[in-house]
């Protein structure tokens, strides 16, 4: 049809009302707006565009799609109407659907500039390089400008990194090399022109392995021309590469004189002289005969220079700085590494160390410093070097600083005496004694040194309440009892109100109320956090984790909703930032973006949360069977195709968050990263194994809420009713038996796993261990397993169906069972009700999550059974051809049976949640007064205040879940 052609100015008149009332957020009012214009005039292409952007925003998607569809099917050219229509295509997230329309555009105009650039970025969107490239050479065709001949330029080079064939060498050969003729081409026509055009290229050699050309074209007049500003660290990592020690050490060298500071430098100066100093050696040894060779020295000219150089830093600096002094100490470590006589040359290892503590121990960077060299020295050394810190303080346990300097030099030195493991080595008597001499020198820095602080501010003796936390945890774990750990968490909270902004006392906090079991004081300590952003996702885990299965199904799925809305409105601007990449030619940051949209898109954290998200939802469902099925339906749960990237998902967590000064020889965070990380993706493996598997139950009994049906009904049309004829197979409960096979030899593998013991929690700061041993522990594998049976036959309507229902049944009333030994086991937990009790609240959690998945599964079959019932329908049997088949009325009867039982056992379970006594702290608040021994007005309001939230997150558990089990009750009523 041909389209109606209007004055642009006219057009733009009468659509900036519904144009403004869409940028304000006002989409009723645009909605409005946008059908006056079409009733005037009806063949109004962008009116009826912005009309389905209304009503997209207004939520109703149906009449959306019949609009954009029929505007999309005029196959529109004028900017504007594509325009809205591709943003309302990024809403939807049909990114494909905008290279249509553009790709139709631009046949009509194959030389409009602005329509080839908008399908050039609709290809970026996609990721699909190949068409980039022939689209940004059609423009470069249409209109010589550089920027569209580099953007076809870079899209060779992501067809050879990025593309389907990067795994294969050859392929990705070609890519790189027509990469690299395409610019050489430029370069020889002088046709390059900007510094981004100039760093494509040194990308596109070092890709090549071709570093002496790089490093020659960085030095080369066309470089210097349009690349005058390249950064030096790409001519010092080019020098290394190639092994020109010797350069790169005079470079680095008058780089240092006129920065001290560059530690970076530094490293790699050091790492110049014993490459020099063994290029050397190995000429000598070359040279002379064997008994020459026995009289090389060991270190040579070269690490003399290296040490003068710093030695001639040092005493020439007019501020000090810590540059040269960390760089003597990294001299010293790599000698002693190479073998090397430092003490001979550079005196004692620990005497460096005191000198720089001397400089900079009043520095809160201190302890990170020193830190970075212990474990090239003894545990010997390193203790001993602990006591010559305190010493050098001039504190000791009978007199306090007499500054703001000597005190942060003394928390320093503590430090370092704990990351040396001092601390362990005394018994708990020392160690309560220790305790307390940390509290009384917070107070005493609090009151002198802590007055007319910013909002902002860290107090500045905050660290000794941090250390002293560390200190209580180390004897909680020792004794196994709550006591210390809950007094440690009084003073964190102590803390907490005399310095607000202290991160560090929030998170510590965060994990020990999440160690309690108490996820009210964890959620305010969250909130508290202001977790905003990319922190969603590196930081996430340490609330997110733990609140699963935590008896809060409600306050944890207000949670997740907060992770997935960053998570989903990211995606959309991270796709936009690497347009802007293109559009601004800034190729240095073009693959920076796309590795970041990547680390997010396949975060194991979001992925984890999307599918616990889901299964809060239908483990809460309460409304009617309707409302259930559709809140169903919308997931769009496919039980046959497993959509997550397993060998993709990342691990986006910072454990770096939590400061930590535990001992160096018995912290290996990276193996503590990698077996929570294993155990946490078997946890996905299980979560989303038996989230396929509920959707397989409903989708057996309910085909037309199934993600194929639904994609199918929206391509057939007129023909739905054809499709849900044939809709039937042969094997229906195919998919069912390929899970449930799949749930029994997953089990089996973690069961007989030998590397996934729990983690050690042996320090506050440690990572929680993981909930794998808990679903492995809990009936999971039998109950699913089971149900799977009773769904198939009560599909197919065995007539051995009533021994399966009172298999699961029966299976029911183990898992309410479990429910009511737990919270016994907790009642009686009369002196210390708080050790165990996030393990008892997990357990309660997991059982009423099984339950709460039944009955929902139980509802969807009594639903199609009783339709078919009331329609006299019989199901076609899929049995053999001799076997019997239980008709639906039958089978209803025995669902409506099973539905009673289970209300019977929520009621049981509703009375043991009834029973559940408030946590018993392990002293009374008296006690823990004594033993706090803080100011007499804080004590009271401040322990009461901790204890109160304990009992509080207790209450309201036993609410939400007793909520919970009557909805649930209300759900089986039959």
């Amino acid at each position: 049809m041909a389209q109606h052609v209007q004055d642009p100015a006219v057009s733009e008149r009468r659509l900036r009302p519904i144009y403004d009332n869409l940028e304000v957020g006002n989409n009723r009012k645009a909605l409005q707006e946008s059908e006056k214009v079409l009733k005037k005039h009806p063949n109004q292409l962008c009116a009826k565009a912005l009309k389905g952007l209304a009503l997209l925003r207004l939520g109703r998607y149906e009449e959306s799609h019949g609009f954009l569809q029929a505007v999309a099917n005029e196959k529109p050219v004028d900017d504007a109407t594509l325009q809205v229509l591709s943003f309302c295509y990024k809403e939807l997230e049909q990114l494909d659907k905008i290279v249509d329309i553009y790709n139709y555009a631009v046949k009509q105009s194959p030389n409009n500039e602005e329509l080839l650039a908008h399908l050039f970025i609709s290809h970026v969107r996609m990721e699909d390089f190949k068409s980039q490239q022939s689209v940004a050479l059609q423009m470069y065709k249409a209109q010589p400008k550089n920027a569209y001949y580099f953007w076809a330029v870079m899209s060779v080079v992501l067809q050879g990194v990025r593309g389907p064939e990067k795994a294969n060498p050859a392929k990705r050969k070609i890519y790189l090399s027509l990469a690299q003729r395409m610019v050489d081409k430029m370069i020889q026509e002088n046709k390059l022109e900007s510094e981004q055009e100039a760093f494509l290229y040194l990308h596109i050699l070092q890709l090549q392995g071709m570093e002496k050309e790089a490093l020659d074209f960085l030095n080369g007049p066309v470089c210097e021309k349009v690349y005058p500003g390249a950064p030096i660290y790409l001519k010092i990592n080019l020098m290394k590469s190639l092994k020109m020690w010797s350069e790169c050490n005079v470079l680095l060298k008058n780089l240092l004189k006129e920065d001290h500071d560059r530690w970076d430098y530094y490293k790699d100066y050091i790492t110049t002289c014993f490459e020099l100093d063994a290029l050397h050696k190995s000429e000598n040894n070359i040279e002379k005969t064997d008994e020459e060779k026995d009289n090389v020295q060991s270190n040579c000219n070269t690490i003399e220079e290296c040490r003068d150089f710093l030695t001639e830093l040092i005493e020439s600096s007019e501020k000090k700085v810590r540059g040269p002094y960390l760089a003597r100490l990294e001299l010293h470590q790599r000698m002693r590494q190479h073998n090397i006589d430092a003490k001979a040359s550079m005196g004692e290892f620990s005497d460096l160390v005191i000198a720089y503590f001397r400089l900079f121990g009043d520095k809160p960077c201190c302890t990170h410093d020193i830190s970075l060299f212990l474990p090239a020295i003894s545990i010997e050394e390193r203790k001993e070097l602990a006591n010559k810190l305190v010493t050098e303080t001039g504190i000791t346990s009978a007199n306090l600083p007499k500054d703001k300097e000597q005190m942060q030099k003394h928390i320093c030195a503590l430090q370092v005496s704990r990351i040396c493991g001092v601390h362990l080595d005394t018994d708990i008597e020392h160690r309560l004694a220790f305790y307390t001499s940390l509290k009384l020198r917070y107070e005493h820095g609090l009151s002198n040194f802590g007055k007319d602080l910013l909002p902002t501010d860290m107090g500045p003796s905050d660290p000794y309440a941090l250390l002293a936390a560390n200190v209580m945890y180390d004897i909680s774990q020792e004794e196994q009892k709550s006591d210390r750990i809950f007094e440690a968490l009084c003073l964190l909270q102590y803390v907490l109100r005399n310095s607000t902004s202290n991160f560090h006392v929030k998170l510590l906090s965060l994990k020990i109320f999440h160690m309690l079991g108490c996820l009210l004081g964890a959620q305010e300590m969250y909130e508290y956090l202001e977790i905003k952003q990319i922190q969603l996702d590196s930081m996430g885990y340490v609330h997110c984790n733990p609140m699963i299965l935590a008896g809060r199904f409600s306050m944890a799925r207000s949670v997740y909703d907060t992770t997935l809305k960053f998570f989903t409105n990211s995606y959309k601007e991270r796709l936009e930032y690497i347009a802007y990449a293109y559009r601004f030619c800034t190729f240095s940051k073009l693959e920076e973006f796309m590795n970041f949209k990547e680390r997010l898109t396949n975060s194991l954290h979001y992925v984890a949360i999307s599918v616990e998200a889901q299964l809060s939802d239908l483990a809460i469902l309460y409304g009617n069977v309707q409302q259930n099925l559709n809140t169903y339906m919308i997931m769009s749960i496919d039980p046959v195709e497993d959509r997550i990237s397993w060998n993709e998902l990342r691990d986006n967590r910072d454990l770096t968050a939590m400061i930590r000064w535990d001992p160096v020889h018995l912290v290996d965070t990276d193996r503590e990263r990698s077996q929570s990380f294993k155990q946490e993706v078997e946890i996905l493996s299980i979560r989303s194994l038996m989230l396929r598997m509920v959707a397989s139950y409903v989708d057996l009994f309910h085909p037309n809420l199934s993600v194929k049906y639904c994609r199918a009904a929206a391509a057939a049309g007129p023909n739905l009713q054809e499709l849900k004829d044939a809709l039937p197979g042969a094997k229906e409960t195919a998919i069912i038996e390929s899970l449930r096979d799949s749930w029994l030899v997953l089990f089996k593998r973690l069961r007989a796993a030998e590397d996934l013991k729990p983690l050690p929690n042996r320090f506050l700061v440690d990572l929680l261990p993981t909930r794998l041993h808990l679903l492995l522990e809990m009936p999971y594998e039998k109950f699913f397993s089971d149900l799977s049976e009773l769904v198939m036959e009560m599909y197919v309507g065995n007539n051995n169906l009533p021994l399966q229902c009172k298999v699961v049944t029966d299976n029911v009333t183990q898992v309410v069972n479990l429910i009511d030994a737990t919270i016994k086991e907790s009642n009686e937990a009369t002196t210390d009700g708080l050790w165990r009790r996030r393990e008892w609240q997990s357990k309660v959690g997991a059982g009423l999550e099984i339950i709460s998945l039944y009955a929902f599964i139980l509802q969807a079959i009594y639903e199609k059974l009783q339709a078919s019932t009331k329609t006299k329908q019989k199901r076609k049997s899929h049995a053999d051809g001799g076997e019997q088949v239980m008709h639906e009325k039958e089978r209803c009867q025995l669902t409506v049976e099973m539905m009673r039982q289970l209300k019977l056992e929520f009621q049981r379970c509703d009375k043991c949640l009834l029973s559940w006594n408030t946590p018993a702290l392990p002293k009374n608040l008296n006690s823990f007064m004594a033993d706090m021994s803080l100011k007499p007005e804080v004590e009271a309001t401040l322990i009461g205040d901790v204890a109160s939230t304990v009992k509080e997150s207790h209450d309201f558990m036993i609410t939400e879940l007793r909520n919970l089990l009557k909805d649930k009750i209300r759900m089986v009523t039959k």
